[in-house]
């Protein structure tokens, strides 16, 4: 089960490589992996690894339990009939894909990748057993969607279309989020299989409000209404996309959730009304719609639309025979329809238009195109001996015969499905004539094509390939439907026990009411069909309830004004107003619950030796100091000396890592806030409205008083004793190592960690994006090459300004302290696991050395010194900090897990190794790379700006001179004519 996720996982890793080495036949390689998986659940099937009394494949991975996130995968029946479809369907369009594109641009190498990961994705989700673990790989599949949907990036539609996928997909799955944690807090049940294996009813108010949000996530997963309109919007996809994610595998992910929880949750009074409702309208709407439509693609996602509906309302029902016959319907409609979009993907890419007006003769020209297209959209309209009449005949069977439904809702469901399908019948042979049909000029439709667009010599075989393919299957399992009939009573034994007498689905049942009314629905639609002219002018300009893509707009747009309005109110654009305003609640909503809860007897010692007195008095008049300086260089340096004196109080008390990582930070802050403040007037200015200043201050005050005493008050409200007790002895005895704080950070609690260091990369990122604004901000990386600069100290080449503005001194400095600082930095790193130090501790004092070089030799110096790209060194650190995390998984161990080994290292003796180690160089790297991304924003590409804007202003002062020296050439010619002219040269 995990060899196939994995292997999937290796081909969505090497997709962009294979396309970029092997072009567009990269996809027929990619398809061989998916296919190897749909091998191997077959085989299972094959062996009967799954019925009654047959245990399903389960790996476990214990992470976070506390959290409820261990990784549970499990492939029981149901999970490895939408595995076939998933890895089945993927391997046939990603070879489809191998003949759609024409080329393969860079885009091309992104969107195999995309494709890859999504099987990927939707084989997690069916897996996961874990329902938490599910909502992420439901999530990824939206994201997935959004960037699959959006391949066309440059067209507007495109983009378009994207945002409303994921914008409604994603809200319902942030509403089944929130339903998954009330169902998991209210049953204690975390996993599907206790929730639907444990037989427990289902009544409180909380299980059944989490059910109508879970069902929100899988009915806007599914396009059900009201949230239907994203998937027609989605046809602005490339048709791979369509045929794979909008028919057979995205939108089924909303049936499969459905699937698995409709034999316990059936039993709930809203299950029903919710589901089978919003199916049945959904199946009548969309086959309505599609009889407007002029674009084959927009036709073909409006009858997706209706079946969605069709399927959802019988799987929904939740008895054997219901979920027998959903599962039929959910297999016929991954085959017929997507065999249905390759075929339009084949006509529009070798046609170039899939506007029906503009297509006529296709059948005569390409017959075995249209003999495909026949076959599939006649098992959509339920023609026997196809695999769609007999999963529809079971559908009307289950119905007719539905315990569960039993008097008007019965009835009412079976006059809808049997309305819907005869639209099902109308819009099937619509399509077939629209799309292969010789049509007359003066057909409305048709575009008066004498000539066929599409031509034999145009059409590539991968193309054909993977619709004969399905098109094959939906012949063989119409004949034969005992073959996906085994695969289906596996599934309902395992849910409901053997049941020998249970109906199978059958090519031919007998003479029964099912297949009257199979035999109304093909005669009512064909007449549909016939009279299509009547029916055209029965369709409404307007949609009669409206239009569901204009409603999303206009949501969007009332939302919009009101985030501005509220903006506008709230954010007045002053910045000492918003501090204000943060302040006062930080000050206020604290202190009242401290004064209306209960509260502890504070116990308070000033000092436990004078010397801590004395620095407190010096960091307090050094932070009035600040506030009563206007040179801002003088007010940076007295807030530096509160954190330096903070780095003294934290020595005194013993904590020596505290003290140097604060002593660390408040330098190289102070570094760079001297780099913004050099862009900055040399003095503040002082406010003019002197009634402001009072009130801030007192502000301040207020602040300072409610912080100092809710700290006193949450350090002495301690019952319990503090876990920081038994720190040292877990950091010896889990990570093996004497300095308790860098094994928290690397180890215990690394995750945590993990965390902060990928926020530090966003931030790195964020500063350089905020300076270099639509720009690029990466750089070469070169080769470092060692240079002869004869008697200069520093490594870049000799510049005049840069010569007249260096301090002697400076270089001088710069030269001794570089080597010992990145020595130290080494140190800190190597020791920092027993010793005061660490990869943070050392990434900083590295920092240092290079902010050192760039103040001592400037941009130029920068350069030369450090010729990397800092995108490379943070990605690379991020990456090895990760892979040290996530490397332990596939031992079966939980993240993190450190290793320990002791080398003999002669003359040394024994050395220990912690695989911790290798977390913490990511976290050194981290570092490093964020001074250099900073140096570079901050430093380097200021300075770029100032010389352009100075090399701007000569420019400018340079074309005036000249422009007044010609000035001055023309006056002087002027007089020089006029004191040397005659009167009357001229006329005589």
């Amino acid at each position: 089960m995990l060899i196939v996720f994995l292997a999937l996982l290796i081909a969505t890793a090497l997709a962009p490589l294979l396309v970029q080495v092997v072009g567009r036949a990269a996809f027929g390689i990619l398809a061989l992996v998916p296919a190897a998986g749909f091998a191997w659940v077959v085989s299972l099937f094959a062996r009967g690894r799954f019925g009654a009394g047959k245990e399903p494949l389960t790996t476990t991975i214990e992470w976070m339990p506390a959290a409820h996130l261990n990784l549970v995968f499990r492939l029981d029946a149901l999970a490895a009939i939408f595995s076939l479809i998933i890895l089945g369907v993927g391997a046939l369009v990603l070879l489809y894909c191998w003949g759609y594109f024409d080329s393969a641009p860079k885009r091309l190498r992104e969107f195999a990748g995309e494709m890859t990961c999504f099987s990927l994705a939707m084989y997690g989700l069916v897996i996961s057993d874990n329902m938490l673990q599910m909502y992420v790989f439901w999530e990824i599949t939206s994201v997935l969607s959004f960037m699959l949907v959006g391949y066309y990036r440059e067209r507007a539609s495109s983009r378009r279309a994207a945002g409303q996928a994921l914008m409604v997909t994603t809200l319902g799955g942030l509403a089944m989020l929130v339903g998954i944690v009330l169902l998991g807090f209210d049953t204690g049940m975390w996993t599907l299989s206790e929730l639907t294996g444990s037989g427990v009813l289902l009544d409180s108010t909380a299980a059944r409000v989490a059910v109508v949000l879970v069902l929100a996530g899988a009915l806007s997963k599914s396009a059900i209404a009201p949230t239907h309109f994203w998937l027609p919007g989605a046809m602005a996809a490339p048709t791979p996309v369509s045929a794979y994610l909008h028919s057979a595998a995205m939108v089924k992910a909303g049936i499969y959730l459905v699937a698995r929880l409709s034999p316990t949750f059936h039993e709930i009074g809203s299950w029903h009304l919710v589901t089978i409702t919003l199916g049945v309208f959904t199946m009548l709407m969309g086959g309505w719609m599609a009889l407007r439509q002029v674009d084959l693609k927009l036709i073909l996602a409006y009858s997706t639309v209706s079946q969605l509906g069709f399927i959802i309302s019988v799987v929904a029902i939740g008895s054997r025979e219901a979920l027998m016959a959903g599962l039929a319907l959910t297999f016929a409609h991954s085959m017929f329809k997507a065999t249905l979009f390759m075929i339009v993907g084949a006509i529009d890419h070798t046609s170039g238009t899939r506007d029906v007006r503009k297509i006529s003769g296709l059948g005569r020209k390409h017959p075995y195109l249209a003999v495909l297209a026949t076959v599939v959209a006649a098992s959509m309209a339920g023609i026997p001996p196809l695999f769609g009449f007999v999963a529809k005949e079971a559908a009307l069977t289950a119905v007719l015969h539905e315990e569960l439904l039993t008097g008007m809702p019965g009835k009412i469901m079976l006059v809808g499905l049997v309305a819907g399908s005869v639209l099902t019948m109308a819009y099937s042979l619509r399509f077939l004539y629209e799309a292969f049909a010789t049509k007359p000029a003066s057909h409305p439709s048709g575009g008066g094509i004498s000539e066929p667009i599409l031509t034999m010599d145009r059409m590539v075989p991968q193309l054909i390939i993977s619709p004969t393919v399905l098109t094959l299957t939906t012949i063989v399992f119409g004949v034969f439907p005992r073959l996906l009939d085994v695969p289906i009573q596996a599934d309902l034994e395992q849910m409901w026990g053997a049941d020998a007498e249970g109906v199978h689905l059958e090519l031919w049942h007998g003479l029964t009411p099912a297949l009257a009314l199979s035999a109304f629905i093909i005669l009512a639609g064909a007449i549909m069909h016939w009279q299509r002219g009547v029916v055209s002018q029965l369709q409404f300009e307007q949609p009669a309830l409206g239009s569901a893509d204009y409603a999303y707009d206009a949501v969007l747009d009332g939302l919009r004004r009101l985030s501005l309005k509220t903006t506008a109110s709230t954010q007045r654009g002053s910045l000492p107003l918003n501090q204000s305003v943060i302040f006062l609640t930080l000050m206020l909503v604290p202190l009242v619950a401290l004064l209306a809860g209960e509260r502890t007897d504070v116990r308070m010692v000033l000092w436990d030796t004078p010397l801590q007195g004395i620095i407190a008095l010096i960091m307090i008049i050094a932070a009035i100091a600040a506030t009563r300086f206007n040179n801002r260089l003088s007010a940076l340096i007295m807030v530096g000396m509160t954190g330096y004196g903070l780095s003294m109080i934290f020595a005194l008390y013993g904590a020596p890592d505290l003290a140097l990582t604060q002593v660390l930070v408040e330098t190289i802050s102070m570094v760079i806030f001297m780099l913004v403040l050099r862009k900055l007037p040399v003095e503040t200015v002082v406010p003019t409205d002197k009634k402001l200043v009072r009130p801030r201050a007192w502000l301040s005050v207020g602040l300072g008083v409610v912080i100092v005493v809710l700290s006193t008050f949450a350090s002495n409200a301690r019952s319990a004793t503090p876990i920081s007790v038994y720190i040292p002895e877990l950091a010896k005895e889990i990570g093996h190592g004497a300095n308790a704080v860098n094994v928290l950070l690397v180890d215990l609690r690394g995750w945590d960690t993990l965390g902060e260091i990928s926020v530090l990369v966003i931030v790195a990122t964020g500063v350089a994006s905020i300076v270099f604004r639509n720009r690029d901000f990466t750089r070469d990386t070169v080769r470092p090459v060692l240079r002869d600069n004869g008697s200069q100290w520093l490594a870049s080449l000799p510049h005049t300004d840069i010569q007249r503005s260096r301090s002697l001194m400076v270089d001088v400095t710069t030269r001794l302290l570089f080597p010992s600082m990145m020595v130290l930095a080494a140190y800190f790193f190597f020791a920092g696991h027993n010793a005061p130090g660490g990869g943070f501790a050392g990434g900083l004092v590295a920092a240092l050395a290079i902010a050192l070089r760039y103040l001592a030799g400037g941009r130029e110096e920068f350069e030369v010194a450090f010729p990397i790209d800092a995108n490379r060194v943070l990605g690379t650190g991020l990456l090895l900090s990760a892979g040290t995390a996530l490397i332990p998984m596939f031992f079966g161990k939980t993240p993190l897990t450190s290793h320990y080994r002791e080398i003999p290292v002669p003359w040394i003796g024994d050395v220990t190794v912690v695989s911790a180690l290798a977390f913490d160089a990511g976290v050194f790297l981290i570092v490093i790379g964020l001074v250099l991304h900073i140096i570079e924003s901050l430093g380097s590409q200021l300075d770029r700006d100032e010389e352009m804007r100075k090399q701007r202003a000569r420019d400018r002062r340079r074309r005036m001179e000249r422009r007044k020296a010609k000035l001055r050439a023309k006056q002087h010619a002027a007089a020089q004519h006029a004191k040397y002219h005659v009167p009357g040269e001229e006329d005589s």
